[in-house]
């Protein structure tokens, strides 16, 4: 039989690996849980990391996209006179047809007017009957003012006659406007040109009934002076302040491919029309060659000037909502911020700001929906704080 001192021994083996083994155990289930902790906050990082967007940023752009502003305009002969007849009649004849060149004065066509060569000779013969009555009642004075010492006459005869010659002559004066009159409406007969130029319409032909003085319907003819014309253009109120007078621009037509004409911005209405919101100005544009045509179509490319400089970002990286027009940048944390901005000028693909940004700040070039002010983003393709190398939004 073994003693008791060898039976203590194995008892005190079997504990102390008792002890190891449990020891090993609580290593073991420690370490579990701690490689399960590490991995769940692992998996919480990542699934955070994961639930912020990354954006791309980038900053304005001080440099003006575009100086350059296309609208449809047209054209128009800078001196246009349309031609009524003063006087009634019939067209005797014309002389000169659309497309005929003319002087000032240049005879265009004349009117058969009898019922006016009638009013007339009946004024001249007024007149006539009134200069001689005149001379009647100065022979009678001057008659009676002989009598006038030898009592034979009294003062109120003189004084009689004196108003009696007075009246013949006022006479003599009414009946000679009402001749000048006629005359003058006479000479309208003859129907000339305002100034030089071309006759761009012809409305009447021989026989033609002529109703004088009336302005309304259709013209005999239509000069216009195309050696110089005029461009209008409808500019939208956004970009009048842009568009200086004395500015030069470019025209385009159809008919002349691949060729512009200088024209300088002349003048403006100063006034917004309600209906469309834009403002009419006028360009001149020498025409000297003829080449173009009063009344045609034509692209007007107008040079855009600003005062200050502007910022300039992508039409992408605007915002609109209730709150209005507003753009979304990353401040020094990383995270949304939201900045009401005003446009000055709307170019198309760039958009230059007028208030609301700097030179310095991140703007989200294509912001998600559902974005919120004061949340954490992510920065593609570079560092996380301001610090990192951004480009310009060009």
């Amino acid at each position: 039989m073994p003693s008791d001192s060898e039976t203590h021994i194995p008892r005190r083996k079997l504990r102390l690996a008792g002890l190891i083994a449990g020891a090993v155990i609580v290593v073991v289930v420690v370490t579990g849980i701690v490689v399960r902790e590490n991995g769940n906050a692992r998996l919480r990082e990542w699934t955070d990391a994961q639930a912020v967007p990354t954006v791309a940023v980038a900053l304005p752009n001080t440099k003006p996209p575009s100086a350059k502003l296309t609208l449809p305009g047209r054209l128009e002969a800078y001196y246009r006179a349309p031609i009524y007849a003063r006087v009634s009649g019939y067209l005797k004849n014309w002389h000169v047809d659309i497309g005929a060149k003319v002087t000032a004065g240049q005879l265009l066509a004349e009117i058969d007017a009898p019922d006016l060569d009638q009013q007339l000779l009946q004024a001249r013969a007024d007149l006539a009957n009134a200069e001689a009555a005149s001379k009647l009642s100065a022979a009678t004075l001057k008659r009676r003012q002989s009598l006038l010492a030898s009592n034979f006459v009294s003062l109120q005869e003189i004084d009689e006659r004196t108003a009696d010659l007075a009246s013949k002559n006022a006479q003599v004066k009414a009946m000679q406007a009402n001749v000048d009159r006629l005359q003058a409406l006479a000479d309208y007969k003859r129907v000339e040109a305002p100034f030089d130029g071309v006759v761009t319409e012809r409305n009447t032909d021989v026989g033609a009934l002529i109703n004088g003085g009336t302005g309304t319907g259709a013209a005999m003819f239509v000069v216009s002076d195309i050696k110089k014309l005029r461009v209008y253009v409808n500019v939208p109120q956004s970009y009048l302040a842009a568009i200086k007078i004395g500015s030069v621009a470019s025209i385009t037509v159809p008919e002349h491919t691949g060729r512009t004409f200088p024209a300088v911005v002349e003048s403006s209405s100063h006034a917004v029309e309600v209906g469309s919101g834009t403002s009419r100005m006028q360009l001149t544009l020498d025409n000297v060659d003829g080449d173009l045509r009063p009344g045609s179509y034509a692209d007007v490319t107008l040079t855009l000037t600003s005062e200050r400089d502007l910022l300039s970002i992508p039409a992408s990286a605007l915002i609109f909502n209730r709150d209005g027009l507003s753009v979304a940048v990353v401040d020094a944390d990383d995270r949304i911020r939201f900045r009401k901005v005003t446009i000055a000028r709307d170019l198309g693909r760039e958009i230059e700001i007028a208030t609301g940004l700097t030179s310095r700040d991140r703007i989200v070039v294509t912001p998600a929906d559902g974005v919120v002010d004061g949340d954490p983003v992510r920065i593609a393709g570079g560092k996380s704080k301001t610090g990192e190398k951004t480009s310009r939004a060009d």
